[in-house]
């Protein structure tokens, strides 16, 4: 019976080390062709360069200005929930915010919030326990959709606005067609993160166990209106501090890896391991789909197909290059309408999304995410193109 029972384990020993070692076997494969990728057409020594130059950057002027727009959206946020400017907006824009999205009316200062700074500013609020008072546990994961539709959106519309001539009539039709479009985008991609997000967590449970009606404490409210001032706006920057380190990782890697995979070699074709140099495999395959993607947003050239791939990793790039091709005659009026759409809705959400539904501590739901975002951007660019459509043929 010893024997038997020990040859069983024995077995059983045997069978988790072939499976450990078959996993282990698998990952080493993917990893190798991964990396193989790269540093077939860029060099190993290159590659290398590229990838800690470009997190160095990335660091710098992407990671710590995401801080210092959480910081001031945090302090921001504090001041509106501290004074109830968030519940008085809550009541009035409930009856319009929840029929559309699906959300309470206080979403809309989510919305306010990211379309003047950048996609993270709408977690300032969201870590903010009288801000998630508002909301049921299965709606903050769609916070991230609904921000990212409208990150960076003032930046966007009026970068699109100054590419063209003054006065340009066509262009401002353009820029409201392509904001419009991003509003559809938002739609679709918030209420599709809510229909997964009901099925797994429900409807009931709160966000917070704050009761909704709560008013400011009433020892706390005798204090001076500057000292609560001044209280709420440490309180909701060392949020936004909070915040910003936690983003750090997803910015740093998710985004080294999409730029690396969008952008190509140095201005002389060749590879130097400088910062955002890359392999072009998405602009490739974006070509490839060339054929459904023209009918579908009416590009007047197949460079045009680069703005809305780059803008998957970084709307700013993405608006460096829609600026370029309208200046050489490649991209119209009607392509800035789905290129505003499509930047605004996307505005390198593959860049930002992982990260922001960790520091949720929503991260098995980013698959979903990022799945229903792509679909909510490639509406908006539609959207946009018919809109524009439409109103060119108004005499």
């Amino acid at each position: 019976m010893y024997k038997k029972l020990l040859r069983q384990k024995c077995v059983a020993f045997r069978s988790q080390n072939v499976k450990a070692s078959f996993g282990a076997l698998v990952f080493l494969c993917l990893f190798v062709a991964g990396a193989g990728l790269f540093a077939v057409p860029m060099g190993l020594g290159n590659m290398l360069n590229t990838m800690m130059n470009t997190a160095y950057q990335l660091l710098m002027n992407t990671a710590l200005y995401i801080m210092a727009i959480a910081v001031l959206a945090g302090a921001f946020a504090a001041l509106l929930t501290e004074f109830g400017v968030v519940a008085l907006i809550n009541k009035i824009l409930s009856p319009l915010m929840h029929p559309v999205y699906g959300m309470p009316g206080a979403a809309a200062i989510g919305i306010v919030t990211t379309f003047l700074s950048d996609n993270p500013a709408i977690l300032a609020l969201a870590k903010d326990a009288r801000y998630r008072r508002f909301f049921k546990t299965y709606q903050i994961p769609a916070l991230t959709n609904l921000g990212t539709a409208f990150g960076m959106g003032l930046i966007v519309t009026t970068y699109m606005l100054g590419i063209g001539p003054a006065n340009s009539h066509s262009l401002i039709g353009a820029v409201i067609c392509g904001n419009l479009g991003a509003v559809a985008g938002s739609v679709m991609s918030t209420r599709l993160m809510l229909m997964t997000t009901e099925k797994a967590l429900g409807k009931t449970e709160p966000a917070s166990s704050v009761d909704v009606q709560e008013q400011v404490p009433l020892e706390k409210a005798r204090d001076p209106v500057g000292i609560r001032l001044i209280d709420a706006i440490l309180r909701g920057g060392k949020t936004g501090v909070e915040m910003g380190l936690g983003i750090i990782p997803g910015v740093l890697i998710i985004c080294t890896i999409v730029m690396m995979l969008t952008n190509g070699p140095s201005e002389s074709g060749k590879y130097t391991g400088a910062a955002f140099e890359g392999i072009r495999l998405l602009p490739m395959l974006a070509d490839r789909c060339s054929f459904l993607l023209k009918p579908l947003f009416g590009f007047s050239s197949s460079e045009c197909l680069a703005v809305p791939v780059t803008a998957l990793g970084s709307a700013g790039a993405a608006l460096g290059i829609a600026g370029t091709l309208f200046s050489s005659g490649a991209a119209d009026a009607g392509d800035i309408a789905v290129f505003t759409a499509m930047c605004m809705c996307w505005s390198g959400y593959l860049s930002t999304h992982v990260s922001m539904m960790d520091v949720l501590q929503c991260r098995h739901f980013s698959g979903k995410s990022i799945l229903w975002h792509s679909l909510g951007g490639l509406l908006a660019g539609a959207v946009a193109h018919w809109l524009f459509v439409l109103v060119e043929m108004i005499p």
